[in-house]
């Protein structure tokens, strides 16, 4: 039976999905689940893109060691020296080596003729392989591609070394017929394409994007680029878990199967969901709470007689826990660790006592804290900033709300040091709070922020749940900043989320200008 590699790329393109924002330790706590649930390749980041990818791709390289820490980079030396940097430490490196192909890509956006890509592919792969053996190579927006021509830029990159060839159906364009053509094509036609691993990474923009990666499968494709939750831009991305359960549910028409620990998808499945704050659709197939529940009398009777007469696989199959453990004031870090631990966490130790003394603090209030709010807990702890980042510093908050008259907030805030006040009237109190902490950022500390996004959920049920609390800040220049807060009261949660995204924007705000200053001063310096 074939064995098809599981490339995640939730660390990169799954990241990219809107409103899904991670920070290095949540990157880490991942890549650390997803080796525990056996993915093959792990896609960290595009190092050249920030130091923030730079250092979540270097941190994974040096935290996971059995799957292989991909780095991507564009056909531009730059770009594959510093994937090369950040990769120094892992136990096996890829560097992932991209140029696009179709017409209007050449045209619009590269601004290149077809020679000049063709001469670029071979030249940046070449250089890759100096840094690693692991070389794959993409052709973006490959199913837009004249096929003639894509192929005679893959067989250049053979030639030049990649060892993986990666068909990225980029815009979610194809279908699986047409796609499974091109495939069996490209192994048919393409010098050397059967002694290299052939790839598919299809998008989900008209919802096919399983059923084309699976067609892949059944064409030859050895390989499959996914994402947890089916995360990625616009539509998203290949969803692992629908990949990988559907072969190994029908191992009968595909004849293979992935080194997928089935019973890790659950817990995978949560935690990505926590982290990134993107909520998993109920009826999602094989993750959605909806997935093994039965409504219908006849499904019920059905299920109740013999499960497999509406179930195709058993909820323990894919790791679906019915039962919570309940946590307590006399809790301690050995349980809270195990709670963590079936939900995907592996943290530091220093982090299990920050997430045991605010468990203990609820529990104290609340008498009983259950799994959920554990969970979120560790998602806060993991959001948090370090003292040198906490530029602004809740003191005070008040609100006043009612049906008669204009919600009111005052907030007094610490500002490097300074004390300060702001007002400000909304449509309720927490639209309130949101425009006096926005005219304190105006008048104290310059950055313009956008409230563009806001949830809000009860953890657990009760009136007395906590509230958790996720917002998304834009800066004039459309850069995004988040942020996360949890509380018995549903007004502190939303606060301590906005103090968060507005502290990452003042800090990146301070960064840029550090920036700036030190590029100004080496332009001086400079012989003219």
């Amino acid at each position: 039976m074939r064995r098809i590699r599981i490339f995640d790329t939730t660390l990169r393109d799954g990241e990219q999905s809107p409103g899904a924002s991670l920070n290095v330790e949540e990157k880490v706590v991942i890549a650390r689940q997803l080796e525990r649930l056996g993915v093959d390749i792990i896609e960290a980041g595009f190092p050249i893109s920030s130091s923030g990818d730079f250092d979540a791709v270097r941190h994974v390289a040096e935290s996971v060691r059995t799957p292989v820490i991909c780095g991507l980079a564009r056909c531009r030396e730059q770009d594959i020296e510093r994937a090369a940097e950040a990769l120094r430490s892992a136990q096996r490196s890829r560097i992932h080596v991209f140029i696009a192909t179709s017409r209007i890509h050449m045209e619009k956006k590269l601004r290149m003729p077809p020679e000049e890509v063709v001469e670029n592919a071979g030249r940046c792969v070449a250089f890759a392989r100096k840094y690693t053996d692991d070389v794959e190579f993409s052709p973006e927006d490959a199913t837009r591609s004249d096929l003639d021509f894509m192929c005679r830029v893959i067989e250049v990159a053979i030639r030049a070394g990649a060892t993986t060839v990666n068909i990225p159906d980029t815009v979610g364009y194809t279908t699986p017929e047409e796609f499974s053509r091109r495939i069996r094509h490209i192994r048919e036609k393409v010098p050397g394409a059967a002694d290299i691993t052939l790839s598919a990474h299809c998008h989900n923009d008209l919802g096919l994007a399983v059923a084309n990666s699976l067609a892949a499968v059944d064409a030859g494709c050895d390989q499959i680029e996914c994402t947890v939750n089916g995360l990625g831009e616009r539509a998203g991305n290949a969803s692992l878990e629908e990949l990988v359960m559907s072969l190994r549910m029908r191992r009968d028409i595909y004849e293979a199967d992935t080194g997928i620990d089935t019973r890790e998808i659950w817990a995978t499945s949560r935690l990505v969901s926590n982290l990134t704050g993107i909520e998993v659709q109920r009826n999602k197939a094989i993750v959605g709470i909806n997935a093994f529940a039965h409504e219908a009398g006849i499904h019920q009777h059905g299920v109740i007689s013999d499960p497999r007469t509406y179930e195709i696989m058993s909820a323990e199959d894919v790791g679906w826990r019915g039962n919570q453990l309940v946590i307590g004031k006399h809790s301690g870090v050995h349980a809270i660790d195990e709670v963590l631990r079936q939900r995907g966490y592996n943290l530091e130790r220093e982090q299990l006592q920050e997430i045991a003394r605010r468990v203990k603090e609820t529990a104290d209030r609340e008498k009983v804290v259950a799994e959920e709010d554990v969970v979120a807990i560790a998602g806060v702890v993991l959001d948090e900033l370090s003292p040198e980042e906490r530029l602004i510093e809740l003191k005070e908050v008040s609100v006043m709300t009612g049906n008669s008259f204009t919600a009111s907030a005052t907030i007094r805030v610490t500002i490097e040091g300074r004390d300060v006040l702001g007002t400000g009237t909304g449509v309720g109190p927490v639209d309130a709070a949101s425009h006096a902490l926005q005219q304190i950022l105006r008048s104290h500390v310059g950055p313009k922020l956008e409230l563009k996004e806001y949830g809000l959920k009860a953890i657990t049920g009760g009136t007395n749940a906590l509230a958790h609390a996720h917002i998304e800040f834009s800066d004039e220049s459309k850069n995004s900043f988040r942020g996360e807060g949890i509380d018995e009261d549903v007004i502190l949660a939303s606060v301590q989320a906005m103090l968060r995204g507005a502290n990452r924007a003042l800090n990146f705000k301070k960064l840029a200008l550090r920036s700036a200053n030190g590029s100004a001063d080496a332009a001086k310096a400079e012989p003219s």
